[in-house]
């Protein structure tokens, strides 16, 4: 029993690491989609946040970065305040765009 526990054990870090985001692709996509309002390094872009009368956050933050990883998807997916959703970040990239962000922390 104590074997096959073991081998199911490894597997399963198998999968984890075989399917984890790619922050690279991440930040290929973010470069893409966000960092006209978000700027190359998640500071804001300001022109834009007076433009749409906001305050943008700065993805580097900690209160950015205590997000949890759904919370940043659901943000990117359906949008939140003004800012609308990102109809180009999607499945794989999502997790990729979200990795990617977790470099940016401070």
């Amino acid at each position: 029993m104590g074997k096959i526990l073991s081998c199911l054990a490894i597997l399963s870090l198998a999968s984890a690491v075989a399917f984890a985001a790619d922050a690279k692709a991440g930040k290929d996509a973010y470069d893409k989609s966000c960092k006209s309002c978000h700027g190359a390094d998640g500071t804001p872009n300001a022109g834009v946040a007076k433009m749409m009368k906001v305050d943008m956050r700065d993805l580097k933050t900690a209160d950015v970065q205590a997000q949890s990883d759904d919370d940043i998807k659901k943000i990117v997916t359906n949008g939140k305040g003004k800012m609308r959703p990102v109809a180009t970040v999607t499945g794989a990239s999502l997790d990729n765009v979200v990795a990617y962000i977790r470099t940016l922390k401070k």
